[in-house]
């Protein structure tokens, strides 16, 4: 089975895939964490990479950038190759000085104005949850393995360049504790198809103080979003 976005075969997914925006990180995920991986998906050079973590099969994909390109590669996991569940992993900007950089967030519900959910299949919802069982496990993930983090809301917005919207007032209106662009689509169409969805972010910048990582300590700051994501999908 391939899609017009997907080459791969369906056995060639997992049920479980772990999805961080950069095709690139797809491939340091793989090189650095899975063992017999083989790369089952480029077309648009957006990877796919199917391996084992500690014996477990999962696949890690990327899924570019904004609501969109996320609601294309998730839909057609999981309606076509049949996948349960997808976590996503990413980059986001604070919305406060009091969340420093390097946090890790879960995100427990997604705030957004965008009209995906409403044109997709026309859901009135602004925010939605993610998956209360992948969370669960990724919460025990984070005490084996004493990795700190916050259980929030957060903003997803359509508009990288945004002019309009205020850090300030997401957070303190909203309860948003930082900005990314796709775990909004993520779980709607895990809602739609009744599946599972979870996201888990990594703090890189912040929208008040302006600071931010540079691109080598962002990969290695990232590595503990990428062991929890990983970790968690032993836990039964």
């Amino acid at each position: 089975m391939a899609t017009p976005h997907n080459e791969a075969l369906k056995e060639d997914i997992a049920k479980t895939v772990i999805m961080p925006g950069d095709p690139l990180r797809a491939k340091y995920i793989a090189e650095n964490f899975l063992d017999d991986y083989k790369l089952v998906n480029q077309v648009r050079g957006m990877y796919a990479y199917t391996g084992y973590y500690k014996g477990k099969k999962v696949t890690v994909m990327a899924h570019g950038m904004g609501n969109p390109s996320i609601g294309i590669y998730s839909y057609e996991l999981y309606k076509e190759y049949d996948v349960d569940e997808i976590i996503r992993i990413g980059s986001a900007g604070a919305t406060s000085e009091k969340i420093p950089l390097r946090s890790i967030i879960l995100v427990e519900k997604s705030y957004s104005k965008s009209n995906f959910a409403k044109i997709q299949n026309n859901e009135e919802k602004v925010i939605l949850n993610s998956s209360t069982s992948l969370n669960n496990k990724i919460k025990e993930a984070s005490k084996k393995f004493n990795i700190k983090i916050l259980n929030s809301v957060v903003y997803c917005t359509d508009v990288f360049y945004n002019e309009t919207e205020d850090p300030n007032v997401l957070y303190k209106d909203y309860g948003c504790t930082c900005v990314e662009m796709e775990s909004f689509a993520l779980f709607h169409m895990a809602n739609v198809l009744n599946k599972k969805a979870a996201c888990i972010l990594t703090i890189s910048d912040n929208l008040i103080t302006k600071e931010e990582l540079p691109s080598i300590q962002r990969q290695n700051s990232f590595n503990d979003m990428i062991k929890l994501a990983l970790e968690s999908i032993l836990i039964k």
